[in-house]
């Protein structure tokens, strides 16, 4: 028989709720059962919360600032505990609470987590027929958007010509990667806009498989590249990247809409890396009991009634650990876990 002091500390205990990922997802369900009356715990394994939103200067469509939406989050983070350069060693089960031991050895007994551990960037150097590190003029679309931050985009001489590479590691069977990444396609076409607003005498070229321009405002954007901006878009796949005498970079591709190979100079190429599994996401999910999908992404046991949940019941999920979101939908889905977690525990 439980004695009232017991009870008491049992429901007390039932209120703490575990955020795994300091990305906006993480921010977004972290705020969301604060203020639902939950005492929350939120685990960043990197140095500051924020995830890839750090790396990134502006977000689409209304061109905000990154920065703008981590300061939001963080400013409004009273009553949410942030545990930073901390990761999850194991986990045990008893009754209705988990007790999860971190890397500092600190056991933290909560009735709930929310895994939102995000994602990981293609690394490009895999596709060796792109030239990424191989030649200086080949970056990856994280690498523009560092320069876009610090500024040192403007320190470099002015090219003639950019291409944007999209569907890299996105779609291709050969390393292994048959979905797409959602947001690529729009990335390229934003910061190729981009481009052009610093350097309006410079052409700028778009290769692309198609356009999955899916979210409001998106298409509009991609009108506005092509009417305001004049970027070129060329429908085939690049086959080959070198680099001529003179340091310029000869891509190769074929334009699928003409049935024609293409030959290019360029003086930037900008590969459209997507996004891959979090490589953290087998270990966690043998500490939590979920199950992994053939992506590497985490599972979804009911993916249109239930995209939050998971095969264990005080597991949910939101953001890109179950597959490549948007941020809006990141936010939205964290919204929905921390929902979810509220009525699991109000009905227990």
């Amino acid at each position: 028989m439980v004695s009232p002091s017991e009870n008491l500390n049992l429901n007390n205990m039932y209120k703490n709720v575990l955020v795994l990922g300091g990305g906006v997802a993480g921010l977004q369900a972290a705020s969301s059962l604060r203020d639902l009356g939950y005492r929350v715990t939120l685990v960043e394994k990197g140095e500051k919360p924020g995830g890839h939103l750090n790396n990134w200067d502006r977000l689409y469509p209304g061109n905000i600032t990154s920065s703008s939406v981590i300061d939001g989050y963080l400013s409004n983070s009273q009553g949410i505990r942030i545990l930073t350069n901390t990761t999850i060693k194991s986990a045990l089960k008893s009754d209705k609470l988990l007790t999860v031991i971190t890397s500092s050895s600190e056991e933290i007994t909560v009735s709930a987590v929310i895994i939102t551990t995000g994602f990981s960037l293609f690394d490009a150097t895999i596709k060796e027929e792109y030239g990424y590190g191989l030649y200086n003029g080949v970056i990856t679309n994280a690498d523009l958007e560092s320069l876009f931050i610090s500024g040192k985009i403007h320190n470099r001489e002015k090219p003639s010509r950019v291409g944007f590479v999209h569907c890299v590691g996105s779609r291709d069977d050969k390393v292994c990667n048959r979905h797409c990444s959602k947001i690529c396609c729009m990335t390229a076409v934003k910061q190729a806009c981009e481009i052009k607003e610093i350097w309006p005498e410079t052409e700028a070229f778009c290769f692309y498989m198609d356009l999955r321009m899916f979210g409001r405002g998106y298409e509009d954007l991609y009108y506005e590249a092509q009417n305001k901006y004049g970027v070129n878009f060329i429908r085939g796949r690049v086959s080959e990247v070198g680099e001529d005498e003179n340091g310029k970079l000869v891509v190769k591709a074929e334009d699928t809409l003409t049935s024609r190979p293409l030959k290019i100079s360029l003086d930037m190429l900008v590969l459209m890396s997507g996004m891959v599994k979090n490589p953290d996401n087998k270990a966690l999910s043998a500490i939590f009991e979920t199950s992994i999908g053939e992506d590497g992404f985490f599972a979804q046991p009911h993916p249109i009634v239930n995209p939050t949940g998971s095969s264990s019941t005080r597991i949910f999920f939101a953001g890109s650990a179950t597959g490549p979101k948007s941020v809006a939908e990141s936010v939205n889905e964290a919204k929905s876990a921390a929902l979810s977690v509220h009525m699991l525990l109000s009905n227990e």
